[in-house]
């Protein structure tokens, strides 16, 4: 996961959420809410940080507060995330991120600041991510099935070839690794990022804290 930065909600859900008996189903404007979503994400699965496009096909709206347990959110622009289809159609073990959760809930919401996201996953380096948070430990693998082989492969992944870009290009300076962490964190530039390049933006953290302390 990574920390996403919330933007302008669209008009059209401002709009919406002023009308008599409004609720998410009679929402027509979804592309809004889709691109929106899409370009405050960086093109990437609030969850899985897997790739993401604005049509119906490859991206889910998601509720971080699923809208049967929680009503009073489901217009709530800071409750609405983009996700991708998580396997939809496989068998529940392959499926993953809002196709596995459906009406769970989770601990933290990456869009929160104040959950700080970032601070409480771990990555390790077959592509296991988890938390030292034991209650949201569990909902990365019970709810949101993120630990699923093909999603651990991907993370392991990007952590070999940032382990092989680190080997190759030791000694590394500090202004060097500030500028790798800004690139696979998206500080630097806007646009699409590559997918699960969080994972190398939190490799590269964890090397900069140690080369500053």
């Amino acid at each position: 996961m990574r920390q996403i930065t919330k933007g302008q909600e669209p008009a059209s859900l401002v709009e919406h959420r002023t009308a008599a008996h409004c609720d998410y189903d009679n929402y027509a404007a979804k592309d809004d809410l889709r691109a929106s979503l899409a370009t405050e994400q960086r093109g990437l699965c609030c969850y899985c940080t897997g790739r993401i496009r604005t049509d119906s096909k490859s991206m889910k709206i998601e509720h971080w507060r699923c809208q049967s347990g929680h009503p009073e959110v489901q217009l709530v622009y800071r409750n609405i995330l983009g996700a991708c289809m998580g396997s939809e159609g496989q068998p529940r073990t392959l499926q993953h991120c809002d196709t596995h959760k459906g009406d769970d809930d989770l601990k933290w919401n990456p869009a929160e600041p104040l959950h700080r996201i970032e601070d409480r996953i771990i990555y390790e380096l077959d592509g296991t991510v988890r938390s030292s948070d034991t209650v949201f430990n569990g909902q990365l693998n019970d709810v949101l099935n993120l630990n699923v082989a093909r999603l651990k492969n991907n993370r392991a992944g990007v952590l070999t070839g940032v382990l092989e870009w680190w080997k190759q290009s030791r000694p590394v300076s500090i202004e060097r690794l500030e500028t790798e962490v800004r690139r696979h964190s998206g500080a630097a530039g806007n646009g699409d990022m590559e997918p699960y390049s969080a994972v190398a933006a939190w490799w590269l953290r964890r090397k900069l804290e140690k080369a500053v302390t």
